[in-house]
């Protein structure tokens, strides 16, 4: 059996890492501040030190757009349109099961709760290796359908030129504002703004170990949508799965990145040894082959397991971004598993199918984080908030007594006395309580 991959278990922790490098720290550090300090003048001196990029204006202007959208061919922006479909299609069902809703819970006491999308949002779509288009339908699209009324999109340029295909991605997908700039720089002045560059209220988008902790160092001055680590797939497989697909499917996650884990669990040692010769035969004929080889090699793992029971327990364990479930009955994982980013169900779909085309967002947690929270959604645009009115007297005297006396227990004489002044100006009336209207009755 190749050493590449191993017939044994290897603790999450062994193959991540949840800290940054001190060294990309301290460089990201050096960009915040500067720019915070220093506004456009940090921007430009970073975006020319790192991409050799200083244009009269980083945000693009409408002309400059139209010129851009109008190199792309037409068969591109057919399949912009059709993916972008996909994703808003998706979104909007997401915004729909939202409903803000009000309700009485006592006589003349009234409840409710909204559901706000934030004034603005900083969308990061990556350039470089592997320009993520796609990035700029699953942040913009996404922020427009929640309500997002300003979406700032930023990219990197492409060996000094705006890249075109991004460009137009971010434009068809209703982006405001479109900015050429890329990396930390780009990042700290969504954040901060700067002269020029109005500051957002929340950040979207993954990138690259700088990028991401840029985002990790501006959270609680904005918003972020998750902290991002390496693309992580884990394949759960029984005897019936085909080998070449397994294998397949494991090399497409693993090109994103020498440090992306590519995990199988299989009930079937046949299926195990046979998927891992098929890598093997895979890797020297794909264009990202050194990639994805170095990935496979150090974070590669092949895990025979008992039973598929014992398969969805530990797949539940490492918590994957993507999780692809090719069994005979695929949808059994949706009952026996919980942690996961998103969740690929038979061998006619694969992750690829999340990651470009299918229309579920592909901004999704990693390292672990699966165990407490799901990916991007309409729902991370949103601010869920609450509002409280009291119209009838006699509620408001008894919640003034009951609030005198809770503030009491905890030394809240303020409190108290600020419920004693409605109790008294309101009178003593009792109150009918209302549980029917949560299904208590």
């Amino acid at each position: 059996m190749s050493t590449a991959a191993k017939l044994v278990k290897k603790p999450v922790a062994e193959t991540t890492s949840r800290t940054s490098r001190p060294d990309i720290a301290d460089t990201v550090s050096e960009i915040i501040a500067d720019v915070r300090q220093n506004g456009d003048t940090a921007v430009r001196r970073w975006s020319e030190k790192f991409d050799a990029w200083t244009p009269d204006s980083y945000r693009l202007g409408p002309d400059e757009i139209a010129a851009v959208v109008a190199s792309v061919p037409g068969t591109v922006l057919d399949d912009l349109r059709f993916v972008q479909r996909q994703v808003r299609g998706f979104a909007q069902a997401q915004r729909e099961s939202l409903a803000d809703f009000e309700v009485e819970t006592l006589p003349g006491v009234y409840l409710g709760q909204r559901n706000i999308p934030v004034g603005a949002a900083g969308a990061y779509v990556p350039g470089g290796r592997y320009p993520l288009t796609a990035s700029a339908h699953m942040t913009v699209v996404t922020a427009k359908v929640a309500g997002v009324e300003r979406v700032a999109a930023t990219t990197p340029p492409d060996r000094g030129t705006p890249p075109p295909i991004s460009i137009a991605a971010m434009h068809l997908a209703g982006a405001d504002e479109i900015y050429v700039l890329g990396g930390v720089q780009a990042v700290a002045a969504l954040a901060l703004g700067t002269e020029t560059i109005a500051p957002v209220d929340m950040l979207a988008g993954p990138g690259n170990a700088y990028v991401a902790e840029a985002k990790r160092q501006l959270f609680g001055e904005v918003g972020i949508d998750l902290f991002a680590g390496p693309t992580e797939v884990l394949i759960v497989a029984d005897e019936t799965a085909d080998p070449f697909v397994v294998a397949t499917d494991l090399l497409s996650q693993a090109e994103h990145g020498p440090d992306s884990p590519a995990v199988l669990i299989t009930t079937s040692e046949e299926l195990a040894a046979r998927a891992i010769a098929c890598v093997e035969e895979l890797l020297p004929g794909l264009p990202t082959g050194d990639v994805a080889g170095r990935a496979w090699r150090d974070k590669g793992e092949v895990l025979v397991v008992e039973n598929l029971d014992a398969a969805y327990a530990l797949a539940d364990e490492y918590a994957s971004e993507h999780v692809q479930i090719l069994t005979a009955e695929p949808r059994a994982a949706l009952r026996k598993m919980r942690n996961y980013g998103a969740l690929f169900l038979g061998d006619k779909t694969c992750v690829a199918y999340g990651d470009k085309v299918i229309g579920t967002n592909h901004v999704l947690p990693t390292l672990g984080a699966a165990r407490y929270t799901g990916g991007l959604w309409v729902g991370k645009y949103l601010k869920t908030v609450t509002y409280q009115e009291i119209q009838d007297a006699g509620s408001s005297a008894e919640l003034g007594e009951l609030c005198g006396r809770a503030s009491r227990l905890e030394n809240f004489e303020g409190h108290a006395r600020s419920g004693d002044v409605r109790s008294a100006r309101f009178g003593s009336a009792r109150l009918e309580w209302t549980d029917h209207v949560f299904g208590r009755a």
